[in-house]
């Protein structure tokens, strides 16, 4: 068994991570971007759907280990549940998924989150324990008029100074307030 992996994550250095996930057990669509190789205990209880970015960190959870404090005549009890990904969804840096989460379609979630509880379509949520920010339509409204899109890329530069000739220079707002 440990052989396995270790043959799967070298392979995954080859050709990706989204390969490794499925030799694992992870249901993984197309178009998908997956910064991590660990996929938790029980790999076979994730999905992903198509165009999907899980950063670097992402912790998933698919099963309860405290329910093995109670015990009785007929033993330990165990509770495993599938954590679901939609289409078109984007896992922020350092994010814990916890049993039984369904992550709609069109979602963003941001950095550092724990998601205790279902994300519906059309969301974007973010702190711990993850809350409604906006919608999917608001964000996107918000990127299209303040990014810079892929037309106004200069792609002969090196990708530090594309980087340095995008850069916006404004911080956000202080938490306190004068």
């Amino acid at each position: 068994m440990r052989f396995r992996k270790v043959f799967y994550f070298v392979l995954s250095l080859i050709k990706g991570t989204s390969y490794y996930a499925r030799k694992v057990g992870v249901k993984v669509g197309h178009d998908c971007r997956l910064y991590i190789r660990r996929f938790g205990s029980e790999p076979f209880l994730i999905e992903i759907g198509n165009n999907v970015t899980i950063t670097k960190g992402v912790t998933f959870i698919t099963h309860d280990g405290s329910t093995c404090l109670v015990k009785d005549l007929k033993g330990r009890r165990y509770l495993y549940k599938k954590i679901i990904i939609g289409n078109n969804v984007f896992i922020g840096m350092n994010t814990l998924l916890l049993p039984g989460v369904r992550i709609g379609n069109n979602v963003v979630i941001g950095a550092g989150s724990v998601v205790s509880k279902s994300i519906p379509d059309n969301t974007i949520v973010g702190g711990s324990p993850a809350k409604f920010i906006t919608t999917f339509d608001s964000y996107k409204e918000k990127v299209l008029t303040s990014c810079v899109s892929d037309i106004d890329i200069d792609y002969t530069l090196s990708y530090e100074d594309r980087v340095l000739k995008l850069l916006d220079n404004n911080f956000k707002k202080s938490l306190i307030s004068k």
